[in-house]
């Protein structure tokens, strides 16, 4: 994985600096401060280097991966910021000085926030777990789950919070401590490897709901990032991870569904496999998972990518209400933007469109990186509501 983005991380390393050097230190500073300046990066670009000549894919090498990629990214994404306002600011070089020094002071400010921002993000914000309450209205829903409460998780990608236990804890405990009448977990359980389940095992036993948690799976799910000798390895590993997804006591839907039922009053919840655009698995099948239920079967579908709900669940079925995860806001949202939505249409909160509901959650863990800003960390709480005609 690092290998193949190798060249763009050593251009963002490498080019700012340069730029930087260039504008203000080559005719400020002595030959030895200058050196000192390009050496932090210069490691780091060691550093990456050896790192995708020797790519592991165990919890130890996936956090040192990770915390190398975040020194990166504290280091060259404020860089590039400063570097593009002293560019700007070079082109007043000569007519007005005054300007330049007006970019340039807004250049150091610029960085040093950045800096302070993106730190936050990587040491405090993916720690700051948040709580975010929708309530559903149908007329569909039955008099008896009137108030149902369905509490989802996704996106744990527990290989990043390895060795992270107390952030394990505090998603469990927030869970728990909304009473829910269901769990659902909406897929990415790991990044890489069944393995990272293991240490996390004990805690998430502990998550209780009057009926218990319903999980499927997502992209990572299926170990496609991680050098397999064969594909049956890569196979088992998959079994390996649904065997002790039910081990822990959760029901896993693979393209089926589970009714709940409150007196002679029943809804019923679907599962289907990962269902995304390429290069995402396209695994679900609905109608497997529709099979047996009748028309007036009030149902929620599970499935991971929210692409799916477009491309699938609104022109195909009448299916009143989807969760998803899968887009994480892609851990950075600013108010009410997230890069996120240059990939998808629907990739946080709720949508409506022809009677249907998609909700999307930014899920509770990070992939490669822990951080966030912005997009926090969230666990989702759905309440059900009957609508009276």
């Amino acid at each position: 994985m690092i290998l193949r983005i190798l060249f763009f991380l050593a251009l963002l390393l490498l080019l700012p600096a340069w730029g930087i050097d260039r504008t203000v230190l080559k005719s400020r500073c002595n030959r030895t401060t200058r050196i000192l300046f390009f050496l932090p990066n210069l490691l780091l670009l060691l550093g990456l280097t050896a790192m995708a000549a020797n790519e592991s894919y165990t919890p130890e090498a996936a956090y040192l991966k990770g915390l190398l990629l975040t020194l990166v990214m504290c280091l060259a994404i404020p860089e590039t910021l400063a570097a593009l306002l002293l560019a700007i600011g070079s082109c007043f070089s000569r007519r007005r000085p005054s300007v330049r020094n007006a970019f340039g002071k807004l250049a150091a400010a610029t960085g040093l926030l950045c800096f302070g921002l993106l730190l936050y993000g990587f040491t405090i914000g993916y720690r700051h777990i948040i709580v975010k309450d929708f309530t559903y209205t149908d007329q569909r829903i039955p008099q008896a789950f009137n108030g149902y409460r369905i509490v989802q998780l996704s996106d744990l990608h527990l290989g990043t919070l390895h060795g992270h236990h107390d952030v394990v804890r505090r998603i469990v405990d927030s869970v728990n401590s909304r009473h829910p009448d269901l769990i659902v977990f909406t897929g990415d359980l790991v990044n890489y490897r069944a393995e990272e389940l293991f240490e996390a095992e004990p805690e998430l036993r502990r998550l209780k709901a009057r009926d218990g948690v319903i999980s499927i799976m997502g992209n990572h799910d299926y170990m496609a990032y991680h050098r397999w000798k064969s594909e049956e390895e890569r196979r088992q590993n998959i079994r390996l991870l649904q065997e002790h997804e039910r081990a822990i006591g959760w029901k896993l839907l693979l393209n089926g569904h589970v009714l709940i039922r409150r007196g002679n009053d029943s809804i019923a919840v679907l599962g289907v496999e990962n269902d995304g655009s390429p290069p995402f698995p396209a695994l679900g099948d609905l109608p497997a998972a529709e099979k047996g239920l009748s028309d007036n079967c009030f149902k929620v579908l599970l499935s991971h990518d929210p692409s799916h709900w477009r491309r699938r669940v609104l022109p195909e079925t009448d299916i009143p209400l989807m969760l998803a995860g899968h887009t994480h806001g892609m851990q950075f949202k600013m108010g009410s933007f997230s890069p996120a939505a240059w990939f998808y249409p629907e990739w946080g909160g709720a949508y409506t469109e022809k009677g249907q509901t998609l909700y999307v959650s930014l899920g509770a863990g990070e992939v490669l990186l822990p951080f966030r800003l912005g997009a926090w960390p969230e666990i989702n709480v759905i309440e059900l509501q009957t609508k009276h005609p």
